[in-house]
């Protein structure tokens, strides 16, 4: 069984291609609302009302700044943690912020350099004083034009007429009627400056109506009261026109200058409306592209640490197609390379095993024998010599013959317990209940030493063989206590692991004695192999067997003065596949 790691971590908050979608569409929105904004800034009249822009984009400031400061919490909480891959992520975001930062001052320092001599130069040019001469040079033009029209008329256009003094349109006399209205009596000129009343009774220039009285001017000349004569002068074709135009750009000119001066308050709402935004969100999406370049590295290295402590069944699964998924696939390669050569190797190891196992046997066999020997070959020469006093060494003998005899009764026992098949007898059971019934006689017979079993979950389900794990869990006990000299803490816990596809319960035995040393970590395992006067070497590979027929594997970790803990990976039964609970012990 393998374990997999996912390289295609998701980010801390959203997805990297959820943060572009956002920065596009903030983008885009910039974009939008800054043309609203500056068009209708540039409109001739009082300045544009922008509340609903600041409110819109203080909005958007402050959810980017909230997902801002909880990426760099989260940023800085794994850098104080030392959590793996924290630096290079913290190393990244500095380049980029390094990067962003570099290419962002040369552009707001030019920005802000244009604009104020833009400034400068706008305040050196008097366009004001100017605008206010021009004003002042037209309306001395019309005041002459209007007093040249009133000379003309008075002296050339009081009595009957045949022609027009110069400028003239129109002429059209107007007379009271008895019903108090107004008649045309007489029109010359053209009939599109016609009217049906006269615009003014009173001597003197009408007051002009638009759209009626565009380019032209009215003089009314009244002798008597029921009698006036209208005379339609022409102002020069587009005179109205480029005096609303000039109206406009001065206006307009109004309007600039009031933005001149406010720049300070403009370029400030800007930066903060327009250019803050994302500036944040490109910071947001450096931390996410941080995360997501470091995290291949990141396992990797949990990867590489794991094949360095031994376990060859890594495998990381990723979908990267550039540089570094090849260095993933490279990694996953040499691993199972790895893999198969120490299979290999541990084919030759056991071949290598069982010829030493072999050989040490017939030590362990050869020296009981010769105090077996010694002890017949006393009785018998006891026998033939002095019969009379063969009571003197008969019981020592005999003593002696038996003992022997049962170590090495005692020794193929477990010699055959460790080579022989087994045909393990399997059932569903609960783990906890079993490490419970197992550690009971050790607590009463052991009270200096403090079992604790509160970290075992009791839902985890194993199908395996009680009398079998029974005496796994035994046997690491008792090398615990020993390890103890009879005074510690034992502490038994369950955790649920998944390696590839399928899921296991690793049942830890964790001790707080004297540890094993460095020079017999390889040899822990390895049968005849003991440290004890009276051991026979052959428990743990006993222990190492029992866990490898039933789908598992066991390994440890430990440290001098520290303790160690020993660590059993058996398959989990999932809750479909145990059907009938009264099966579960």
């Amino acid at each position: 069984m393998a374990n997999t790691l996912r390289t295609n971590t998701q980010s801390s908050l959203l997805d990297i291609r959820a943060l572009i979608l956002i920065y596009l569409l903030l983008s885009v929105l910039s974009i939008f609302l800054s043309r609203i904004f500056f068009t209708e800034l540039l409109q001739p009249g009082e300045l544009v009302d922008s509340d609903w822009l600041i409110v819109i984009f203080l909005t958007i400031l402050a959810v980017l700044l909230i997902f801002l400061v909880i990426s760099i919490l989260s940023l800085f909480r794994d850098f104080r943690s030392r959590r793996m891959g924290s630096q290079f992520q913290t190393r990244l975001l500095v380049y980029f912020t390094t990067i962003v930062v570099f290419a962002v001052f040369p552009f707001a320092f030019i920005t802000n350099l244009s604009v104020n001599e833009i400034l400068r130069f706008w305040k050196s040019i008097n366009i004001e004083a100017a605008m206010t001469y021009a004003q002042g040079f037209a309306l001395d033009s019309y005041s002459l034009r209007l007093e040249q029209f009133e000379f003309h008329i008075q002296n050339r256009m009081k009595g009957d007429f045949d022609s027009f003094p110069p400028d003239v349109v129109a002429a059209q006399d107007f007379v009271l009627g008895e019903d108090g209205d107004w008649t045309s009596v007489r029109f010359v000129g053209d009939k599109a400056h016609a009217l049906e009343t006269p615009s003014s009774v009173w001597q003197g220039f009408a007051t002009r109506e638009m759209p009626r009285d565009v380019d032209v001017i009215r003089y009314a000349l009244s002798s008597e009261r029921s009698q006036v004569r209208l005379i339609t002068c022409h102002l020069g074709t587009g005179f109205d026109e480029a005096i609303q135009s000039f109206a406009n750009e001065k206006e307009r000119f109004d309007v600039i200058n009031s933005l001149r001066l406010n720049m300070d308050a403009l370029l400030l709402f800007y930066y903060g409306a327009f250019f803050f935004p994302t500036l944040i969100m490109t910071l947001i999406i450096a931390i996410s592209f941080a995360r997501r370049v470091s995290q291949p590295l990141v396992d990797l290295v949990d990867a590489t640490r794991r094949v360095a402590g031994g376990d060859f069944s890594i495998h990381i699964i990723t979908r990267r197609s550039d540089e570094l998924g090849l260095l993933v696939h490279s990694f996953n390669t040499m691993v199972r390379e790895l893999e198969r050569s120490q299979a290999m190797l541990m084919k030759v190891e056991k071949i290598s095993i069982w010829q030493t196992m072999a050989q040490q046997l017939a030590h362990e066999i050869k020296n009981p024998l010769t105090p077996i020997k010694l002890s017949a070959e006393r009785v018998l020469r006891r026998w033939h010599n002095t019969p009379e006093r063969i009571g003197e060494i008969l019981e020592n003998s005999m003593l002696a013959i038996i003992q022997e005899t049962e170590g090495l009764s005692t020794l193929l026992n477990e010699f055959r317990t460790l080579s022989r098949p087994m045909e393990p007898s399997l059932s569903w059971t609960r783990v906890q209940e079993l490490v419970k019934r197992t550690v009971v006689p050790y607590k009463s017979s052991h009270p200096n030493i403090l079992f604790n079993i509160e970290h075992i979950n009791a839902s985890v389900a194993v199908k395996l063989d009680r009398h079998r794990l029974s005496q796994v869990l035994t046997n690491l006990i008792i090398n615990a206590i020993d390890a103890m000299s009879g005074e510690g803490l034992i502490e038994i816990r369950t955790d649920t692991v998944r390696k590839r596809d399928s899921q296991y319960c690793r049942i830890s035995i964790r001790d707080t004695g004297k540890g094993i040393p460095p020079d017999e970590k390889s040899r822990v395992f390895t049968p005849y192999f003991t440290t004890k006067e009276s051991g026979t070497g052959l428990g743990l590979p006993i222990v190492e067997r029992i866990v490898n027929e039933h789908g598992g594997n066991i390994w440890f970790h430990s440290d001098l003065d520290v303790g160690a803990t020993f660590f059993i990976d058996l398959p989990i039964a999932s809750e479909a596949e145990v059907s009938d609970t009264s099966q579960l012990d």
